[in-house]
């Protein structure tokens, strides 16, 4: 399998559990190479993960990049025309990197998404324009659909990227933290009329929100605060980027608003939990909305 010489897996961690991580490396042809960048100043367990891949390069970027900044890290470092950027909670499907060799062989496309296994109500890739989403779900869940859907956008989880063709290793935009980089990376592509696709040969376990893990139980609550600061810091970046202050103000409004009613609802019942998940969201949103860089980190996740 030739073509699999010319690809690199570029997999961002921070503090990711050994166990989530040993699943993913060993899921993968021993034979491609990857690279881990740790978004952190040390990579916990080097020796065992480095004796027991030997396809494996390890990278610590001292800090925590984010998602995009991480992988456009580990991209900077590959020679490859290649990359398959995957998270490191999920697990390849037996006959994926068969099937990825016959699909480099076609070099016509940017990017290209992978469908999840397990789900049958979840699509990894889609339109901006909703109405042609209800098209597409037709399409996906027939048993006659095509080997390749053309899209405008896929999830990122598990992206293989054409870098020749991109013609940039700085390929996500890194005022993004986390959330929506990869459907700011997709409205790019779109607008200069290139190609996406999602591949049903391309089948990948996604375990979900896994990626970090530290066994505290203040982890958790410091993830959801994270997690609701930055969806709705990126929302408004993400919208105000592509199509303009106005429009991304006008569809934050409501969410704005949402959020102080619940605010205030939940400080009266004394709901601890569900009054940060809003305090949160709304501060992310403002911040936004003032044109604060993603600042936030909490108490892990610097």
């Amino acid at each position: 399998m030739k073509n699999l010489n010319n690809i690199t897996i570029v997999i961002v961690t921070f503090l990711t559990n050994k166990k989530i991580l040993d699943s993913c490396l060993n899921s993968i042809d021993k034979s491609v190479k990857v690279i881990l960048v740790e978004n952190s100043k040390k990579f916990r367990e080097k020796k065992y993960f480095l004796n027991k891949y030997k396809n494996l390069t390890i990278y610590c970027t001292g800090k925590n990049l984010g998602y995009g900044g991480g992988n456009n890290f580990g991209i900077n470092k590959i020679k490859t025309e290649f990359v398959l950027i995957l998270n490191p909670d999920t697990v390849l499907d037996k006959h994926f990197f068969l099937n990825l060799n016959l699909i480099l062989n076609n070099r016509s496309f940017e990017l290209v998404g992978c469908e999840l296994l397990e789900n049958n109500t979840y699509i990894s890739g889609g339109f901006f324009e909703k109405e042609k989403n209800n098209e597409l779900k037709k399409i996906y869940f027939s048993k006659n659909r095509n080997n390749f859907l053309k899209v405008d956008w896929i999830t990122g989880n598990s992206i293989v990227l054409n870098l020749k063709r991109l013609k940039t290793k700085k390929v996500f935009d890194e005022n993004f933290f986390l959330y929506f980089e990869e459907f700011d990376l997709c409205q790019k592509i779109k607008k200069n009329n290139k190609k996406i696709y999602l591949s049903k040969f391309l089948k990948v376990h996604h375990l979900g929100f896994k990626s970090s893990y530290i066994d505290q139980p203040s982890f958790k609550d410091e993830a959801e605060k994270l997690r609701n600061w930055h969806w709705m810091w990126s929302y408004f970046y993400y919208h105000k980027k592509n199509f303009g202050y106005l429009y991304a103000l006008s569809s934050s409004i409501s969410k704005l608003v949402k959020s102080l009613f619940k605010i205030i609802f939940y400080l009266i019942l004394f709901d601890k939990k569900n009054f940060y998940k809003y305090f949160f969201r709304m501060w992310g949103l403002v911040s936004s909305i003032l044109g604060f860089k993603s600042f936030f980190r909490g108490r892990f996740f610097n």
